[in-house]
């Protein structure tokens, strides 16, 4: 009795010094919080046995995903807690059929995965923070702006669907979360589902498994608005794609209110059904263009206002508002830092301060370029539309463009391979490791090839 005793406490310290939690922050970090949820928080932590990390996942479906996908960066954060993890092992949960059996200890989960003030609708957490007041509204997203706050106020299905397209960071999910609380504040009742495209999938996916498909219909076509974010994420997958079309159909047939977002515009959208594609844009199709400089020193403005702690001088927001450039994300969370180290040392917010706190983000923004920038530079460089480069085909005169528009990508942004090889049509992270390699290769024996690139990095640098 005392040696079970002893070894069930030894098995609460290692549970109690897991390194889940700081993997599954990390996953969040480089992935986001729509990946983490859909998939790592989806798992159960049993703990590590012979230097091989455990973990269980509910349905082969997650299990082979997250093998695919996840599996390789997973065990990177693991060895970065532990040097001396061997491997990952990832299986199906077994029910917890013996009384007081332990169970896996979970993924941390977010305080706002599920918003009470959503009610019945709890498909993904609406963040409070995401209202029309709080939108800064500029040139380049002015459209889309407009577009959002008239579905929302009016209360009538004006343009169907509405879809708003950009690169990341500039406001998309701002505006439908807006949308969302603006229409549940008008009318409690109204029925409202806001869900990424990836969750969208994997709901429909586990209903095919479990003969559940009557529910999953009821789900999403007895709505008075449904919200698909990054729909590019359905590309290629043929029978989510069919139920998503009939999902819009029926919406649509019942006068009810569609908003979509995607990373590009519907034409672009390669790997998707052509009579999707012409749905998509049957209502108002709205780009949200990369802001300019007074759109980001608005913001700035703005978020600067709401501080109560700190005072933020002119000069450091004009600063940051010319020096980082890439996306409203990343430029709030520059002065978030700058306002968090003011508060934590108890120091005044002077111009040299912020050069010393966002060295590092102000010399990865000296030569910032978007995945996007470099897609349409190399894409018109080689007299190609942007669908063909992002496409499947594998002709010479495509297949290399793509490549060189992949190294390029990996020399000029700060960008992940995993994120690199999902803005090229969700291809794998190896794949853009290839290219990466084939045309260091090519450079050195191709002069031709050489001068092209060495074009291009002047083109998008300057």
């Amino acid at each position: 009795m005392g040696a079970s005793r002893g070894a069930a406490s030894a098995m609460d310290a290692n549970f109690a010094a897991s390194p889940w939690p700081k993997v599954c922050d990390k996953f969040k970090h480089e992935f986001g919080q729509h990946a983490y949820t859909t998939w790592l928080g989806q798992l159960g932590y049993q703990g590590v046995d012979s230097g091989t990390v455990e973990l269980t996942a509910p349905t082969k479906f997650v299990r082979d995903w997250i093998t695919r996908h996840y599996a390789p960066r997973l065990k990177d954060y693991f060895l970065a807690e532990d040097p001396r993890i061997k491997g990952l092992s990832i299986r199906l949960a077994a029910r917890q059929a013996a009384a007081g059996a332990r169970p896996a200890e979970r993924a941390p989960v977010s305080p706002v995965e599920v918003d009470p003030s959503t009610g019945a609708d709890e498909s993904a957490a609406l963040d409070p923070k995401y209202t029309f007041d709080s939108f800064v509204v500029g040139k380049s997203n002015e459209l889309a702006y407009a577009a959002a706050k008239r579905i929302a106020e009016s209360g009538e299905v004006t343009f169907n669907p509405l879809f708003l397209h950009g690169g990341v960071g500039l406001g998309k999910t701002h505006l439908m979360h807006a949308i969302a609380w603006e229409v549940k504040r008008q009318n409690p009742t109204k029925r409202v589902v806001y869900i990424s495209a990836e969750k969208f999938m994997f709901e429909f996916i586990a209903a095919l498994r479990f003969k559940d498909t009557h529910a999953f219909k009821q789900k999403f076509r007895a709505v008075d608005l449904l919200m698909v974010d990054d729909v590019q994420f359905i590309a290629n997958k043929e029978s989510t794609q069919e139920e998503f079309f009939h999902t819009f159909n029926a919406l649509v047939d019942n006068r009810c209110q569609v908003v979509i977002t995607a990373d590009r515009s519907p034409t672009d959208l390669e790997g998707i059904q052509e009579r999707i594609i012409s749905r998509l844009g049957w209502g108002l199709v709205a780009d949200i263009h990369p802001t300019d400089y007074e759109l980001r020193l608005g913001i700035l403005q703005s978020k600067a206002e709401q501080a109560e702690s700190v005072i933020v001088p002119a000069e450091v927001l004009e600063f940051l508002a010319r020096r980082i450039t890439s996306n409203v994300r990343e430029l709030e969370g520059a002065l978030n830092r700058v306002m968090a180290y003011a508060t934590l040392v108890g120091r005044p917010i002077t111009m040299d301060m912020t050069r010393d706190v966002l060295q590092d983000l102000i010399r990865a923004n000296d030569r910032k370029l978007t995945i996007d920038e470099i897609q349409r530079a190399v894409a018109d460089y080689f007299n190609l539309r942007l669908a063909e480069m992002l496409s499947e085909r594998r002709a010479r005169n495509i297949a290399r463009p793509r490549q060189v528009a992949m190294y390029l990508s990996k020399q000029l942004t700060s960008r992940s391979l995993p994120e690199i090889g999902r803005r090229f049509g969700g291809r794998d992270h190896t794949t853009v490791m290839h290219a990466v390699r084939k045309i260091e290769d090519l450079r050195r024996d191709d002069s031709q090839l050489d001068d092209d690139i060495s074009r291009l990095t002047r083109l998008l640098e300057g």
